[in-house]
C-alpha cells in the first residue's frame, strides 16, 4: 500500500503515462512494468535481506528508521522524467518499457523502500509481491487512463498521507532500538 501511493506522481509513472501515449498498446507496457519491477524490487529485496542479516540490533534499526524518515521527506517532493525518447523510439513497446522501468527505478524512493521493508521484516517473498503489486496498482492505471487520470487525482495530499505512513514507519523502527 505504501508503495503504490509513494508511486503516485512518480517519475515512472510518469514515463508510464508517456510510454502509453507514444505506443497506444498497453498489453506490452504493462507486463514490461510488472517484469521489470520484479527485476529489480528483487534485487533490493535481496540486498535488504543481507544487509539485514548481516546488521542487528540497534544499528540496523537506526539505518532503517533513518532511511524510511528520509523516504518520507523524499515522498513530498514530486519527481521529473528525464529519459531519452529517441532511444525508446527505437524499441518495441514491451523492451522500450523493459529497460526504461528497470533503469528509471534504480536508486528510485520504492527500491530503497523496498531495500528497507526487506530488512526490516525479513520476509523477501511478502515485500517483494507487495512491493511489486503497490507499482502495478499505480502504474496500471497510468498506462490505461493515460494522462485524463493525472490532473484528476489529488497528488499533493497523496504525497502528504505516503510521507506520513513512512515517517511513522521510521519512528517506529527507531523506537524499538531500546528493546
Amino acid at each position: 500500500m505504501v508503495v503504490g501511493l509513494a508511486e503516485i506522481g512518480d517519475k515512472t509513472q510518469i514515463l508510464s503515462f508517456m510510454l502509453a501515449a507514444r505506443f497506444l498498446r498497453p498489453l506490452p507496457i504493462i507486463f514490461g512494468i510488472l517484469f521489470a519491477t520484479i527485476a529489480n524490487h528483487a534485487v533490493a529485496g535481496l540486498a535488504g535481506t543481507y544487509f539485514g542479516d548481516l546488521l542487528s540490533g540497534p544499528r540496523l534499526r537506526w539505518i532503517l528508521g533513518l532511511s524510511f524518515l528520509s523516504v518520507a521527506v523524499w515522498a513530498l517532493f514530486p519527481d521529473k522524467y528525464e529519459g531519452n525518447d529517441k532511444a525508446i523510439a527505437r524499441s518495441g513497446a514491451f523492451m522500450s518499457t523493459l529497460v526504461a522501468f528497470f533503469l528509471a527505478e534504480i536508486g528510485d524512493k520504492t527500491q530503497i523502500a523496498t531495500v528497507g521493508l526487506a530488512a526490516r521484516f525479513e520476509q523477501f517473498y511478502s515485500v517483494v509481491m507487495g512491493t511489486t503489486l503497490g507499482m502495478m496498482l499505480a502504474n496500471i492505471p497510468a498506462v490505461l487512463l493515460g494522462h485524463r487520470l493525472a490532473d484528476k487525482l489529488p497528488i499533493k495530499a497523496i504525497r502528504i498521507v505516503t510521507a506520513l505512513v513512512f515517517a511513522v514507519i521510521g519512528i517506529l523502527t527507531v523506537a524499538r532500538v531500546g528493546e
